[in-house]
């Protein structure tokens, strides 16, 4: 058994890891520490203890793991408190302000001999996992080109922020995603391009990134925009012998907007027939094949099955630290070039 105890008590929390850490028996979420516990818009979760005594939290000897679920500018001093208590510590994303600030806590947690890890849940993505599926079939052949979109029709976001902000960007707070989910199947790129704009004009809020991965014979492109009325396919991948394109993306956040939660409800974030991309390719004889491709189930909580392993278990990291560092370190570059 695992026991959890959470700073923060918003949406965070509530709609991205509650619903999915309440739903495993390894583990027991204990406490959750927030200024005004009794005045948040979220329902408390049954059985679980909230409190706004900080120190309680901190000093409970059954808490093992410290998960923090704030705005990112106090991440790194929630982060240094839990590990300073002896905490394992997992980290909502952006992980840190900076680069600078992960190698530090990184750095930080080897020397107390405990775990730190960020929250990347989108790992665990249904249609990152079935455009994985696809392209290890070898079906596709020799990969050329991937298109990974992350769009929103959302105008009053951005109309809404008149100054720029680089820990309040579209790229920080976005970009992070699929930043990670190239870093974690293709590893560190050659070099990358960076396309990161304020549509709205200059010193406005940013709201548009486009980035391209070069490997040696791979170009992985990242694209997201806050004014895309339809938006493009989630995955498109292009390979010598064929293509796969996955229309709509992870049904999990869907579902988690409605209240419809994993618990007690198998078909939570399942993928429907009409949402099944579509795979077209030539067999080894030439042969034109077209098919949909039945989506594997996505899972936020495998993240918490992965540190609970590393945890209980000394198993190594699923999210390595120089994966969220070097993730830290283009999203700092991207915004950088945009400025």
């Amino acid at each position: 058994m695992l026991t959890i105890g959470y700073i923060g008590n918003g949406k965070s929390t509530n709609r991205y890891h509650l619903p999915f850490s309440l739903n495993r028996n390894h583990l027991k979420v204990k406490t959750i520490y927030a200024r005004n516990p009794d005045k948040g818009e979220w329902e408390k979760a049954p059985g679980v203890h909230y409190t706004d005594d900080l120190e309680a939290l901190m000093h409970d000897e059954e808490i093992q793991l410290i998960v923090v679920c704030t705005h990112i500018d106090s991440h790194y001093s929630y982060a240094i408190m839990a590990l300073d208590h002896g905490k394992h510590v997992l980290v909502e994303k952006p992980f840190m302000l900076t680069k600078e600030e992960a190698v530090s806590i990184f750095q930080y947690a080897k020397e107390k001999n405990l775990i730190i890890q960020c929250y990347q849940n989108r790992r665990y993505d249904s249609d990152f996992l079935t455009t994985k599926k696809v392209i290890e079939s070898g079906k596709l052949g020799d990969l050329l080109e991937m298109e990974m979109h992350y769009d929103y029709y959302r105008p009053e976001t951005p109309n809404s922020v008149s100054h720029f902000s680089k820990y309040n960007s579209y790229l920080y707070g976005h970009g992070v995603h699929t930043i990670d989910q190239v870093l974690s199947y293709f590893g560190k790129p050659d070099k990358i391009h960076y396309d990161v704009r304020q549509l709205l004009g200059p010193g406005r809020m940013n709201d548009y990134f486009d980035l391209d991965f070069y490997y040696p014979s791979l170009k992985v492109s990242v694209k997201s925009s806050y004014f895309r009325l339809k938006a493009r396919p989630s995955f498109a991948v292009y390979g010598k012998k064929g293509t796969f394109i996955k229309q709509t993306e992870d049904r999990q956040e869907e579902h988690l907007k409605l209240f419809y939660m994993p618990k007690g409800h198998p078909d939570f974030g399942v993928d429907l027939p009409e949402h099944y991309g579509i795979l077209t390719y030539l067999d080894d004889e030439g042969k034109y094949h077209e098919e949909k491709v039945v989506s594997e189930k996505g899972d936020y909580a495998r993240v918490y099955d992965d540190i609970y392993q590393s945890i209980v278990y000394g198993k190594e990291k699923v999210i390595q630290d120089e994966e969220t560092i070097t993730a830290m370190g283009i999203i700092e570059q991207g915004i950088e070039e945009c400025t």
